[in-house]
């Protein structure tokens, strides 16, 4: 059983080595030709694992291999400085004065299709004070299981503020869940206005088409208001020193996950977090959306599509794509028991 186990991580590591190699390299012959000798070397000492003789050899020729491994792959590095994708290419920040907290280059493209847009931004000034809500989008193109998911911070008067945790991607470079566990993307908050981020995912994205639901968080001001100065800490933080985003454990999800740590009542973890479709049904579990429905009838009426279709580019995109949605408001103080209210 040891020597199975023993056989099984070496397996691992040697896979994973030769992909890390493979995938840093942009599938050059060169790095195919190194992932290919690595993943070759590991096979040499998963045989001789099996004979006493070559064991303990083997064992340390592997250890030498992954040692190598692991001072080449520390030294790369992530960087703000790339050939980066228009929508990506300008990095937001915020500046804090009391209350009084103005985020800069929110940005707003001007969609014609997914691919053809005109990229453009603007800075805004939100009161704290004047909170209101923080809401889930979770948007789903391949399956129950899989989801990407964004939070939109709201303010009295219908101001809102979209964040989604994504990959910042060089011109001529498509997002892959593979690379993404391989240091290949750097970590990226898109901070947008809805009619953007919102928009994009209902109107022009066809190929496949997605799905946008949307949910009221049940939360305090006062826990919704600390997630999101914790979110404006991590953007600045981010435009200082870059950092990589990970398929499994820097993503969409669980990053949304680790920015509430400034509260004490998170949710626990759960692999309805680490699968991302699922957030939504956990969160309701957890008591943390409108519990009101049943499930399937929160998330049936909670799509958006239709209504984003139909407001397109109004100024008022928001407030229409929450007329009619059930929810739950935020709250005065800290209470662990907010109180529930109907409509959008």
């Amino acid at each position: 059983m040891a020597l199975l186990l023993l056989g099984l991580a070496l397996s691992a590591l040697g896979g994973w080595c030769a992909l890390a190699i493979y995938y840093a390299g942009h599938e050059t012959v060169p790095y195919q030709t190194a992932a290919g000798a690595y993943a070759a070397c590991f096979l040499l000492a998963l045989i001789g694992l099996c004979q006493r003789r070559w064991r303990l050899r083997a064992l340390l020729g592997a250890a030498v291999l992954f040692s190598a491994f692991l001072l080449w792959y520390q030294s790369i590095k992530p960087s703000n400085e790339r050939d980066w994708q228009p929508d990506v290419a300008v990095l937001p920040y915020a500046t804090i004065a009391g209350d009084q907290v103005t985020i800069h280059n929110i940005r707003n493209c001007d969609y014609r299709t997914q691919q053809d847009f005109d990229v453009a931004y603007y800075d805004k000034t939100f009161d704290l004070s004047k909170f209101q809500s923080v809401d889930l989008f979770a948007v789903y193109w391949m399956g129950p299981n899989i989801a990407h998911t964004l939070l939109s911070f709201g303010f009295d008067g219908g101001d809102y503020v979209a964040i989604s945790i994504e990959t910042r991607k060089e011109k001529g470079e498509a997002y892959s869940s593979i690379k993404g566990f391989f240091r290949q993307y750097e970590l990226y908050y898109v901070v947008a206005d809805e009619r953007d981020v919102v928009r994009l995912r209902t109107n022009y994205r066809h190929d496949p088409p997605e799905e946008v639901h949307l949910y009221r968080l049940q939360a305090s001001i006062d826990d919704a208001r600390r997630v999101f100065l914790q979110y404006l800490q991590k953007i600045n933080a981010l435009k200082e020193r870059p950092e990589f985003y990970n398929t499994l454990t820097t993503n969409c999800t669980t990053a949304i996950w680790m920015n509430a740590k400034v509260n004490a009542d998170r949710v626990p973890m759960s692999w309805k977090i680490l699968l991302s479709g699922r957030a939504p049904e956990y969160l309701y579990e957890q008591g943390r959306i409108d519990t009101s429905l049943p499930f399937p009838e929160l998330q049936r009426l909670s799509l958006v599509n239709q209504r984003a279709q139909a407001s397109d580019n109004a100024k008022d995109f928001s407030r229409r794509i929450r007329i009619g949605l059930p929810g739950m408001a935020i709250t005065e103080g800290a209470s662990n028991r907010p109180r529930v209210s109907r409509g959008g």
